[in-house]
Parts: C-alpha cells; structure tokens; sequence
C-alpha cells in the first residue's frame, strides 16, 4: 500500500476508474497520443518511488478525469514532502484533498452526462494552460474521429469529458472556454454512443451539449448537437425539423463550414422524405455557404467538410431522387479524390457507391462498393458501418464476397 499522499491518490484514481496498472498505462498514453508510460513506471509513482513530471501529469488528469491543475497542485505538495517541509504544509495539503474529494464526490457518483450538466455553471479559477490543454484536447477528438472507429474513440471521449467535467467548478474567467469544450466533447461522446446502439445515452450526451450551448451563449454548438441527432431521427421528417432549427443557430460569419453541413444534412433528408424540390433548394444553399468555408480554420468539429465531403453529400442526394447530375457529379468527385486517398474520402466511396446504386448503374456502383470497403478497412471511421449496411442492401446477390465484406463493416 502506497504511503504518500499523492501516491495513495493515483492509486484511488485508477482503481476508481477500474483499471489495473497495465490498463492505466494505457489510458494515459492514449491521451497523450504516445507510447511513453508502462505498468512499471505506474508502480512506481504508486509506491512513491517516483513523482510523474507536470507534462505526464496533464495526460494522468484527462485519462482520469480529474483538473490538471489539481493533480499539478498535488504533485508539488508531493515534491514539497520530500524536501522534508514543515508539518503545517503538510496538514494543509491533507485538508485540501478532503475538500476536494468532498465537492467531486458528489458528481462523480452519477453517469457522464449528469456530471457534467452537475458542474456546469460553479466558477473557480484554473489556469490558461490547463484550460488550452483541455480545450485542445476536445478538439483533437473530434478530429481523430475521422480516422477512429467509435469503439476506438470511447474510452478517451467519456474520460475527456470526466476531465473538462471535474475542471468546469475551477473554471473561473475560462468557464465559457471549457463549457464550449464540454459541450464538443458531450456532442461527440453521443455520436459515439449511438454509433454503438446506446441510443438513450446519445440523446443524453445531446441534450447536456445544448444546455453547454445555451449557458455559453453559442448557438452554433446547439446546432451541433441537432445535426448529430439527426441521423438517429425516427423519421425523414423529423430529422429535417431538426435540421431546420440546426440551420437557424448556424447564420452569421465564421460558421459557413458548419450551415453547409446542416444545409447539406436537411438535402439527404428531404430527399428522404420524397421532397425533391425541398431537397434540391437544400443543396444549393449548402454549395452557396460553402463558397465562404474555411473548414480548416472554423470550429473543430467541421473539419470533415472538406470539399470531398459536399461532393459526397450531392452524391448522396442525387442518387435518392434519381437525378441525372449524378453522372457528372461521380465522375468529378473521383477526379477530385485523386489517387491518395484523403481522410474523407471513405465517407466520399460510400456515398458514391450508395448513390451510383440507387441510381441503378449496378457496374460503377459494384466496382466502387469494392474499393470503399479495401478503404474501409484500411482506414475504419464512424462513418463507415453506416455507409456499409446502405451498400449491402443494394448489392446484387452475386457479389456475395463483397456482402459479406460490407456486412463486417456494418457489424
């Protein structure tokens, strides 16, 4: 049993995560993007031998939810001790930690999204840098999910949130910052859960990212969180209502990436809902917004618009209503892929493919079906068991290799 303080707290943080000391290697390189933490090194900073470095600290307080100033904080008592300090600083270190324990007892009890809806609005001060660190980190995620499964992105997305979650009480003059970080990071731990089937939890997770939304005054994250539900509506109809009410929160300058999505979603869906006209105006009002998109400089969670992305929501709502462009706009999107193929680009093969079949052209839709799941499982996303379940349904029943392909994908 650890005999320092610090060190009986990381040891109560990770069994209160529920992980072994291997497990907890794992979750803090996870969160620092490197392989740089084994189980031994964990064995030591339990037992006291060692104290982790401020940098490895910030990795150790998002994979367990906890401020990073907080354990920083911990961590210089920790150093303070083994220069043998006097028995005041030490009493005043245990008296912290109580109360600490004592105000994230209460949340921590409680599923993710009653945490954080728990801490938002309290104010306490941390510090620029824990406040970067966070914020940044929501944004990496959402980034990452290009290129992630959703069972690849869980666990870091719920610790992250644990994370800004326990912060938000210290937030002080950055409270907006990390409750628009909260907020990203609630919307995507949603889409996370409903891409695994936990739909409850994903309306939840969304619900907590408006209310983010609506405490730090910033529409466009609202919008976020209906766009997202969108694609779990129970039907083409409700799913544009939604969509109508996301394209509201998404005028103005510096939010053209975010109103093409909507605007291009609100296209998919009228096409959906076998309201052709509706869904053509749709789309021309996404090709208008995203004529003023800066995907790469506008909010985190728009970086999948890329150009590769409109051309797969034409394509999308082109093959739903049997439009003839969808030749055209095929053939272009191809050309604009190119050879290497970039992040959006197995969203942009499934599409195609999806739409190409719709559109009845079994030989093209066939053979890009194909090289969508070679893309797919080389470089497995969110968005592809979504795509892969559409194409497996249109598929002709001798193509029975690629179904059962398709069919993994989807599963």
């Amino acid at each position: 049993m650890a005999s320092d303080p610090f060190a009986q707290l990381l040891v109560q943080l990770r069994k209160k995560a529920g992980r072994t000391q291997d497990q907890q290697a794992e979750a803090i390189n996870r969160a620092s993007g490197r392989e740089t933490v084994t189980r031994r090194e964990i064995n030591r900073y339990e037992h006291g031998e060692n104290i982790p470095t401020n940098h490895t600290l910030t990795h150790v307080a998002v994979a367990c939810g906890v401020p990073p100033e907080y354990l920083h904080q911990e961590a210089s008592m920790a150093r303070a001790r083994r220069r043998q300090r006097t028995r005041r600083e030490e009493e005043d270190h245990d008296d912290m930690k109580r109360r600490t324990v004592l105000e994230l007892g209460a949340a921590a009890a409680a599923e993710p999204w009653s945490r954080l809806a728990h801490a938002l609005g309290k104010g306490r001060r941390i510090d620029a840098g824990a406040a970067s660190v966070l914020a940044g980190r929501a944004a990496a995620l959402h980034i990452s999910e290009h290129t992630l499964t959703a069972r690849q992105l869980q666990g870091a997305v719920v610790s992250h949130l644990d994370a800004i979650t326990a912060a938000l009480p210290w937030a002080g003059e950055y409270q907006r910052d990390l409750t628009l970080a909260a907020g990203e990071t609630a919307a995507l731990a949603g889409w996370v859960a409903w891409d695994l089937g936990d739909h409850s939890a994903a309306t939840e997770y969304y619900k907590v990212t408006t209310d983010c939304a609506n405490a730090a005054g910033h529409p466009p994250l609202r919008a976020l969180a209906l766009g997202y539900a969108s694609y779990g509506a129970r039907t083409p109809h409700e799913a544009v209502t939604l969509l109508t009410q996301a394209a509201q929160d998404v005028r103005g300058p510096g939010n053209a990436a975010a109103a093409a999505w909507i605007y291009g979603r609100q296209a998919e869906e009228s096409a959906n809902a076998e309201s052709p006209t509706a869904a053509m105006r749709a789309l021309e009002r996404a090709r208008v917004a995203y004529d003023f998109a800066d995907y790469t400089n506008e909010q985190a969670w728009v970086r999948f618009m890329t150009p590769y992305r409109l051309d797969s929501l034409s394509l999308s709502v082109y093959g739903r209503l049997g439009r003839r462009e969808i030749s055209e706009t095929a053939n272009e999107a191809i050309r604009r892929l190119g050879e290497e193929l970039p992040d959006s680009g197995v969203v942009v093969l499934g599409d195609l493919s999806d739409a190409l079949l719709r559109g009845g052209d079994m030989e093209q839709g066939v053979d890009v079906a194909s090289q969508f799941a070679a893309a797919a499982e080389a470089r497995p996303n969110t968005m592809a068991k979504e795509r892969a379940r559409s194409i497996a349904a249109r598929l002709p029943d001798r193509e029975r290799d690629l179904l059962q392909r398709l069919r993994q994908l989807a599963a």
